[in-house]
């Protein structure tokens, strides 16, 4: 017979940190407010990593370098409403 393995604590997914209580991430407000058509295919591909993918769509995304850079890659395309 097969021994069953005692449960032991749960264990962290790589790269996923612990989250203390009453710690909050810096967010931002992100608006579409230009058409992907006619664009290049990674300008939509970010659109769509963004959360956003019609025309007036607000998103609220964390602060992070990386959405930042994506932000910052369809500039001409979204809108920063500002800090939340």
């Amino acid at each position: 017979m097969a021994e069953a393995k005692e449960a032991t604590a749960p264990s962290i997914a790589k790269g996923t940190a612990a989250k203390t209580p009453g710690a909050q991430t810096p967010t931002i407000r992100v608006r579409q407010i230009g058409s992907p058509i006619g664009r290049r295919g990674d300008q939509r591909a970010t659109l769509i990593g963004l959360g956003l993918n019609k025309m007036h769509r607000t998103r609220v995304l964390p602060d992070t370098p990386a959405v930042r850079g994506m932000i910052n890659k369809v500039k001409h395309l979204v809108q920063v409403d500002g800090d939340c």
